[in-house]
C-alpha cells in the first residue's frame, strides 16, 4: 500500500494583552488554546469570546500547512481582536508536526495516479 500519510503543525494561539489597554473580549494574559489536527482544546476554566474565536479560525488550517519563507501566512502571526475597540490580540505559534493518514482522516478516497491534475 502506498503512504498516505501527510504532516500538520500544531497550534498554539495565544492572547496577547498590551498593558494599560482597554481589553472587551475577557482575554488575559496567559489565556491559551492548542489545536492538534482537528481537536481544539483549552485549559479547565478556561474560555476565549465566540467573536475572538471567529476572527481567527479561517486561519488555522492554512497555518498548520506548510508555507513558503516568503509567503504573509508564514510570517504573520497576530489577529486582532475583532472588536474595533479592544487592544487584544492572538498570536499563532507553530508549536511542532504530527503525521496523518488520509485513509484515517476521510472516507473519500486518494485520486488514481493518472486523475491527478
Amino acid at each position: 500500500m502506498a503512504d498516505d500519510s501527510f504532516e500538520l503543525f500544531d497550534l498554539r494561539v495565544e492572547a496577547v494583552i498590551p498593558e494599560g489597554k482597554p481589553i472587551y473580549c475577557g482575554a488575559k494574559t496567559g489565556d491559551y488554546f492548542e489545536l492538534k489536527g482537528e481537536m481544539l482544546s483549552m485549559p479547565a476554566g478556561q474560555g476565549f469570546s465566540i467573536y475572538s474565536l471567529a476572527a481567527v479560525l479561517p486561519l488555522l488550517a492554512a497555518k498548520q500547512r506548510p508555507t513558503d519563507a516568503n509567503d504573509w501566512m508564514t510570517s504573520d502571526a497576530e489577529i486582532a481582536c475583532p472588536d474595533p475597540n479592544c487592544a487584544s490580540r492572538l498570536r499563532i505559534i507553530r508549536t511542532g508536526k504530527r503525521r496523518f493518514s488520509h485513509g484515517e482522516t476521510t472516507a473519500v478516497p486518494l485520486p488514481k495516479e493518472n486523475d491527478k491534475g
